[in-house]
């Protein structure tokens, strides 16, 4: 068996995993905002015969999902989209089965892969993921982890393409606020689709290397502008998606009063909205609390949050039909 990278080109006995938006060239990425656009048509459309047709698909077939970490959104879109194409979605907590208590990753994932179809993985470490994938029958994907969140990536761009469409509009997106996990994959996301990136976060908090080189590399390639600083209100001037996450993640909450220091005045209120673009959208994956965003831009009419929420089944339905139903061949038809 031999594990391809996701940039990879796919043959008969290769597995393409869904690690990080970094992994896939950019049509690959764009196929898999496209066939989220898709499904969410067909899904809208209430068309039964439709509906019967996809689920043939994996009728009879069991999909993983494990988790190390509780959710809502992802565990919902996930659970969704598996039953939209007939199999059963198999939710195994970290209180469900052995991992990490009495069995190994390895002796986990041999036994898992070869009864489903697919595992969606939410853990805490990326290198949790990574051996998932060196020691799967079947394809994974990356539900979540410390450093990667690629199906948040996945539906941000179609809610942005819905609302901006950034086939045929020159757009800015400015995120404020930590350097974690959801930015890692939106803005390589982004820039893969020419939307020129600014990444504001306080100072003493940098973007990782390696997500600064590829997004200065597609910058490039793409004819778009990606900056960071540690000033938001630069970041924001004339950006038309404003986005931000919680200042503090699941496991860190130990640090939580020293992180609000840290990140006092990067809070998205009217001050900073005022210097976008008129018709700029605001953007959350949720949950969100106060310190991110004040509740008058959160539910303001630039607010965009819930239709980016609903996008997560979207995002797993696309993941899907790309990687299982079609093995891999992101320019198959749906």
């Amino acid at each position: 068996m031999t594990i391809m990278s996701a940039a990879s080109s796919s043959s008969s006995g290769d597995i393409r995993h869904l690690i990080s938006i970094k992994d896939l060239s950019d049509d690959e990425f764009k196929s898999l905002v496209d066939r989220a656009e898709y499904y969410k048509k067909v899904f809208k459309s209430n068309d039964i015969s439709e509906f019967q047709k996809q689920h043939l698909k994996l009728l009879g077939k069991t999909i993983a999902l494990i988790f190390t970490k509780r959710s809502t959104r992802t565990r919902i879109s996930t659970e969704g989209a598996a039953a939209f194409f007939g199999g059963q979605p198999m939710f195994l907590g970290k209180d469900d089965i052995q991992l990490g208590v009495n069995e190994s990753f390895y002796d986990t994932t041999k036994v898992v892969s070869s009864m489903v179809s697919c595992i969606f993985a939410r853990v805490n470490r990326h290198a949790d993921i990574l051996n998932l994938a060196k020691d799967s029958s079947v394809p994974i994907i990356n539900a979540l982890c410390d450093k990667f969140h690629p199906l948040q990536a996945i539906c941000d761009m179609l809610t942005i393409k819905e609302h901006l469409d950034y086939d045929n509009n020159k757009l800015k997106m400015a995120w404020v606020g930590d350097a974690n996990n959801v930015i890692n994959d939106m803005a390589i996301a982004a820039l893969k689709l020419g939307i020129d990136v600014a990444v504001a976060t306080p100072p003493g908090i940098e973007l990782d290397s390696d997500i600064q080189q590829e997004g200065q590399k597609l910058a490039a390639q793409n004819n778009c502008e990606f900056v960071c600083t540690h000033d938001s209100m630069a970041a924001c001037t004339d950006a038309n998606i404003l986005v931000t996450d919680t200042f503090v993640s699941m496991g860190e909450e130990f640090a939580k009063e020293a992180k609000l220091r840290q990140f006092a005045g990067f809070q998205i209120n009217s001050e900073l909205c005022s210097v976008a673009a008129p018709n700029y959208k605001f953007m959350h994956c949720l949950p969100r609390h106060q310190e991110e965003v004040t509740e008058e831009v959160f539910y303001g009419k630039n607010s965009i949050v819930f239709e980016e929420a609903e996008n997560r089944l979207y995002a797993a339905m696309a993941a899907i039909d790309i990687f299982v139903n079609h093995k891999g061949d992101f320019f198959s038809h749906p």
